[in-house]
């Protein structure tokens, strides 16, 4: 009771109070106003609410992690939607805005060569250095990483084949998955340690579904839209993580200062833009038409089945952070950098390899969003910088560092800025979204669901 009285004597939680108030009876009497309207903006609400909590979540792992704003999330965010255009522009409009550039597909291929050397590099050089000299690894690895920067040109320049072309690809991951899947299911049940017969069988078993399954797809057309997500998630991923490694360790290590980062990050994104608007032009574009984009009417709204897809993949992706970072040693160890790097360091933990995992989820994240807001609206060179705000401000309202305070947030703006426009203009959604962010910061800086 004491509590309750000393918080009611501050004067600005009597105004934080009186304002939340104000906005429940708004909403509410909208409700009585027009329930099949408020059910319409209740869905729009989460529907767009789900985009920006995905950015947000994608926002909140390396925030947390690393402690410093990486505003690429926002290139991330145009780097998944027009990764999406560029392998399907063909389809776009009979194709009239066909765009295939070889400058583009040459730095892609660039980058996940050296993505590629690094990563086979960190993984297998100490484990191999007793067997092999320095330079037949190196020479190795660099092949290796030629390999894969040259399958990915031929997947960029081959755009209209890529039910056919990420065949190989399909059929190594879906092996693999398997592989991981049965050795972990036997170590769990069955015995502490999986023999060299069973991971044998495993592997035949995983080879012979990832091919069939990489057929299937190469008979199935329809699915070009689709891996084009997945082609554009693993780019925004990759660059992610080749500007932590090529960029952010240096720069962290010199520069010591969360605000230094900022400005960098900053610059990233702006240059992104550009190259955007150079590549693509400033003038929207519009992303083939997804599965699910009939319209049903429930209850005197009308919602379309992608939409509820949308909302299913922030929930998902959601569940499956939440798994990664509890459950999962990884998970142990990112919080443990997030709690104190130096002395995770000091323990043992690779922080580098893990921190460069952690930029990588992140820009997948951030790229699902910006290409599920770009099949609901055109997409534009600003929509990442606006993507990135939404995902922040989410991020304030739920808890800033704080994974259920992002999904969370990220819903709750969602609907603010639908019943907020309700007799205004849909141009308003923008004020009323950063009309939130100030209400927040003056009254609950800490979110809904402080980190703690």
């Amino acid at each position: 009771m004491t509590d309750v009285r000393s918080y009611f004597s501050n004067r600005s939680n009597l105004l934080a109070v009186a304002l939340t108030a104000l906005v429940v009876a708004y909403i509410g009497w909208k409700i009585t106003e027009s329930p099949d309207q408020a059910l319409q903006f209740a869905f729009n609400g989460m529907s767009v609410g789900a985009v920006y909590a995905l950015v947000a979540m994608g926002f909140t792992i390396v925030y947390s992690t690393v402690w410093f704003f990486d505003m690429y999330y926002g290139a991330a965010a145009a780097l998944g939607a027009y990764g999406v255009f560029y392998l399907r522009s063909s389809e776009t409009l009979g194709g009239l805005y066909e765009v295939n550039n070889p400058v583009v597909n040459g730095i892609f291929s660039l980058v996940v060569v050296g993505v590629v050397f690094w990563a086979l590099h960190t993984a297998l050089y100490y484990r191999l250095r007793d067997r092999y000299s320095d330079t037949v690894l190196r020479i190795g690895f660099g092949v290796a990483a030629l390999i894969a920067g040259a399958y990915i040109d031929i997947v960029l320049t081959r755009p209209e084949n890529l039910h056919i072309t990420l065949g190989p690809a399909i059929a190594i991951l879906t092996a693999l998955g398997l592989v991981w899947i049965g050795r972990t299911a036997y170590t769990n049940f069955v015995s502490s340690s999986a023999p060299l017969a069973v991971t044998i069988a495993l592997t035949a078993i995983g080879t012979a579904v990832g091919i069939l399954v990489a057929i299937w797809f190469s008979d199935a057309p329809e699915s070009k839209l689709y891996l084009s997500w997945a082609v554009s998630c693993f780019l925004a991923g990759t660059v992610s993580l080749a500007l932590y490694r090529g960029l952010y360790v240096f720069m962290r290590e010199r520069a010591r200062s969360p605000l230094v980062m900022l400005v960098a990050t900053l610059g990233i994104l702006l240059a992104f833009s550009a190259l955007i608007v150079i590549v693509f032009e400033p003038t929207p574009r519009p992303l083939p038409e997804p599965f699910g984009n009939e319209t049903m009417n429930i209850l005197g709204a009308t919602i379309k089945g992608f939409n509820i897809f949308t909302i299913a993949i922030a929930v998902i992706g959601f569940l499956g952070l939440t798994w990664l970072l509890k459950m999962t040693t990884f998970g142990r160890t990112v919080r443990a950098i997030g709690d104190d790097e130096e002395v995770a360091k000091v323990v043992g933990i690779n922080t580098t390899v893990i921190v460069a995992i952690v930029f990588f989820i992140g820009a997948v994240f951030a790229a699902l969003g910006g290409l599920l807001s770009g099949h609901d609206t055109a997409i534009q060179p600003r929509m990442g910088l606006l993507l990135l705000l939404k995902g922040w401000i989410a991020s304030v309202v739920g808890g800033i560092g704080n994974l259920q305070g992002a999904i969370v947030g990220g819903f709750i703006l969602g609907m603010l800025e639908q019943f907020g426009i309700w007799d205004l203009a849909g141009e308003w959604r923008d004020v009323v979204s950063f009309l939130v962010l100030i209400l927040f910061l003056s009254f609950w800086p800490t979110g809904i669901l402080p980190r703690k």
